[in-house]
Parts: C-alpha cells; sequence; structure tokens
C-alpha cells in the first residue's frame, strides 16, 4: 500500500524534473494548472494535495494527448457519483485502488476505462515495517536509486546550451501509476479532481518491509504510454502495472508517524540523526544535496495547522498543506552528511527484522 508520500521540490523545479518529448521529439516542460496550490511537503497523507501529470487532452479539447501537464490533485479519489455534499460521509478508502480489482469496482473502472490515467509524483513513499513479537513499526523511505547522468547525455536532449540550466539532472522523482476523478458538488460550483495510487504485490526486496507497494512506472516509455489514453487502450497500459525492482530504501525517524511533521528528519538516514558513522552511498549522497539544496525553505513559511477537514474543495481551491520551515539542526545534518564524500553505487539492502 502507500500512504505516505513526500515531494518537497518547488515547482519550478519539480516542473524541470519532469521533461518530456512530445509526439513530434519536441523537448518539453509540463505546464502548471493552479500552481499556486501546490505546497511542498516531506510529510504527505491522504486527502491533501499532491501534483500529478496527466494528458493535457483532458483539460483542452482536440489537444495533443502526449502533452503534459501538471496539476494539484486531492489524493483519495471521490468518485463522480457520490451524491454528498460531506467528503466525510464518503464511507470507502480510496488512497489507494488495488491492480487485481481495479475493473471489479465501479469507482476504478469507470475512471481507468474513460482514460483517466495519471502518474503521481513524489520523492519517494513511506512505509511501516511490523516487527515481530513487538508493536513496534519501522518507517522507511523508499525512492529510485539516484545515478547521476552523464552531462553529455544530457546536453543531446536539449534544444541549446543555454537550456543545460534548464533541464532538471539531480534527483530523479518517483512516478507511481494513478487514475483520478471528476466529482461535481451536487449544489453546484467547480469539480473536485482526486486520485488514487495504483498498488501492486511488492517486490522482492521490498516484501520483508510489506506485501503491498506502488505501481511504479520505471522510465519515461512506461511513463509515455500510461498517460497517452488517446493512442493507449486501457488494457494496454494496464500490463505497465506490475512491481519494479529499480528501488532504493533506507530507515527513518519515527518522527515521520505523525502527519504534521514535516521537516528533512522525515527523510534522513535513521543512522544520521542517531549520531552514527557511517560508509554513505553515492545514492545516499545524492539525496541530501538534493535535500540541501531544493527544500521548502524557499517556500514562504507558514504556521502547521492540523489535519483538513473533509469538506469539498474545488479544482480552483484543491486541498493542501502549509510547509513547515526546517529545523535549524536540518541543516547541520545535512552538510555533515555531504562532507562524508564516499563514491559507490547504490545498493538495496535487506531490511532489518530485528
Amino acid at each position: 500500500m502507500c500512504g505516505r508520500t513526500s515531494c518537497h521540490l518547488p515547482r519550478e523545479v519539480l516542473a524541470r524534473a519532469c521533461a518530456y518529448r512530445d509526439r513530434q521529439g519536441h523537448q518539453r516542460l509540463p505546464e502548471w494548472r493552479d500552481p499556486d496550490r501546490y505546497c511542498p511537503s516531506y510529510n504527505k497523507s491522504p486527502r491533501s494535495s499532491s501534483p500529478v501529470l496527466l494528458s493535457r487532452l483532458h483539460l483542452e479539447k482536440d489537444a495533443d494527448s502526449s502533452e503534459r501537464i501538471i496539476a494539484p490533485m486531492r489524493w483519495g479519489l471521490v468518485p463522480y457519483w457520490f451524491k454528498e455534499a460531506d467528503l466525510s460521509k464518503l464511507q470507502i478508502n480510496t488512497s489507494n485502488c488495488r491492480s487485481d480489482t481495479i475493473m471489479e469496482k465501479r469507482s476504478f473502472k469507470v475512471p481507468l476505462v474513460n482514460g483517466r490515467r495519471c502518474v503521481v509524483l513524489a520523492d519517494g513513499f513511506y512505509e511501516w515495517q511490523r516487527r515481530q513479537a513487538t508493536s513496534h513499526r519501522q518507517p522507511y523511505f523508499i525512492y529510485f536509486p539516484q545515478v547521476k547522468p552523464e552531462k553529455s547525455e544530457q546536453v543531446g536532449a536539449v534544444a541549446s546550451p543555454e537550456d543545460w540550466e534548464k533541464v532538471w539532472d539531480n534527483w530523479r522523482p518517483l512516478t507511481m501509476a494513478g487514475i483520478f476523478d471528476c466529482w461535481e458538488p451536487p449544489a453546484g460550483g467547480d469539480c473536485l479532481y482526486s486520485y488514487s495510487i495504483i498498488t501492486v504485490d511488492s517486490c522482492k526486496v521490498l516484501n520483508d518491509i510489506h506485501n503491498r507497494m506502488p505501481a511504479i512506472l520505471d522510465g519515461e516509455e512506461a511513463v509515455s504510454k500510461w498517460l497517452d489514453f488517446g493512442e493507449v487502450p486501457a488494457q494496454e497500459a494496464l500490463k505497465l502495472i506490475r512491481p519494479t525492482e529499480n528501488i532504493a530504501f533506507h530507515r527513518v525517524s519515527s518522527v515521520v508517524n505523525s502527519s504534521w511533521n514535516n521537516a528533512p528528519e522525515c527523510v534522513l538516514p535513521l543512522h544520521l540523526l542517531a549520531g552514527k558513522e557511517l560508509t554513505v552511498s553515492a545514492s545516499s549522497q545524492k539525496m541530501l544535496q538534493w535535500l540541501a539544496t531544493k527544500s521548502p525553505k524557499k517556500e514562504e513559511p507558514r504556521t502547521p495547522q492540523k489535519a483538513e477537514p473533509d469538506v469539498p474543495q474545488w479544482s480552483s481551491q484543491f486541498l493542501q498543506k502549509s510547509p513547515v520551515t526546517p529545523k535549524r539542526g536540518s541543516a547541520g545534518l545535512l552538510e555533515r552528511w555531504l562532507k562524508q564524500g564516499q563514491e559507490e553505487e547504490p545498493v538495496a539492502k535487506r531490511p532489518h527484522t530485528q
């Protein structure tokens, strides 16, 4: 399953991280819709707003279905058939959608058949491992292995040397397959766009942590096919829904257990917070560099708020969480880890079970 994510990149950086080629082979960035409704956070939970990619054809008639929009949507799909004005009366959990029953449940089947496929963006997601003979659950942060590409390869993908700085070549966002729906409030008003993350059986390296994981679209071809509902029918797109072994993870602090906590400590490796020395992989160094340079501190800090109430919010008022200014101690930890400087390829290790 997937019940908590991190997506802390500023919106301009997130758009650059999602650079793609359209059907004509042109290098493009997805266009933001309702960008002011996006709030970066290290700790996003259901009912909050998260950025998703979708085909432009969903919003603009006669648009090229290979072109992409990036927009905040409510996490937790509100079915089109829901007739109550109070969203708290929706008695089903739609934050996740099992791949093996997606065609059996009306809430998920109808959006899928209608081509309402999206890609949920995140730095990574959290999962909790149950420990034997104890009630303690160990949280893990799970993300794509980070291997920096050669600059020469990236130069060939942009129009000119001046565009080099505009292409994201640092952190690779996690791209999770999702479906979305558009709900119209009974009393009228703007539609609410909301989504569900599709889940599959866990891959081998994650099975000791949890038996389910998000359906991760690994690579541009998979993302393109999933989004392009104008050219790729649902049955063909469903072939992309499977576990991936291309994953990395590490233990994190229990500070992430509360969705009110929004700071770099949520994603930092547990041993660093405990003050232990270790040999750091290149992937871990990349993550810390990414955290140190692209944190929500660039956004206007706001006062932490309680979980959002279950009330309708429309396309112009997507649910959102207020970012929390990172603690001062976090920057010191980030800098300390960055200075350790070991160059190793990321290797996924089996989780601790003791």
